[in-house]
């Protein structure tokens, strides 16, 4: 649990949130077309050397690789994030319809920055992502409204940039709430967690 102070909900009540529903994929290019858009990123990357036209080659291939792995990593936060998005919209819905929640939100410029409560209570839950930090999933979706495409990310951005923008962005939205110590109690919410393909 966390050391902030909870907001005070009326009653013994266990809230039903709705699920929380997280896409898998994004229509996400091949293992192949990956391989090749990426190739030329890790040649602009690799320092010139003396080393053999063979070294050389593996190099850049094992360069690849990693700029994919980098990618498809950014890739999963983004979904989690974007899914979390969506999921802080329909537990508005369901706070807006109940008299004991409805008073706990306040109105201000989408995404609600008091809304980071949301994403406090998925991880007081201890909600299972295979690899995903939930801040920085939240925040790669606060920077992109889509995903960028590889071709769009340079590989200096994949290795040194993309966890310290989204961690930057998240810091920067959670800070904006008016009264960033309320969190919501988790042993008063429950919901589901469920993955779909898409």
């Amino acid at each position: 649990m966390s050391h902030g102070r909870y907001i005070e909900i009326p009653g013994s009540k266990t809230h039903e949130l709705p699920p929380l529903l997280v896409h898998a994929g994004y229509g996400e290019p091949g293992e192949n077309d990956l391989t090749s858009r990426v190739l030329e990123e890790a040649d602009d990357m690799l320092p010139a050397t003396g080393a053999d036209a063979e070294v050389i080659e593996q190099r850049r291939f094992e360069l690849a690789l990693q700029l994919i792995e980098q990618y498809r990593g950014m890739l999963a936060h983004w979904l989690w994030g974007d899914s979390i998005l969506e999921w802080v919209r329909q537990c508005e819905i369901t706070f807006e319809c109940e008299e004991n929640l409805k008073k706990l939100l306040h109105p201000d410029v989408w995404p609600h920055a008091s809304r980071a409560s949301f994403v406090n209570l998925l991880m007081e839950k201890e909600v299972p992502t295979p690899g995903v930090a939930l801040d920085r999933a939240v925040g790669l979706r606060l920077t992109f409204r889509q995903p960028p495409p590889i071709d769009c990310v340079s590989g200096q951005f994949l290795f040194y940039l993309n966890s310290k923008v989204a961690d930057t962005a998240y810091q920067t939205w959670s800070h904006l709430a008016p009264d960033e110590t309320s969190l919501l109690p988790p042993d008063r919410f429950h919901f589901e967690v469920l993955n779909i393909e898409n």
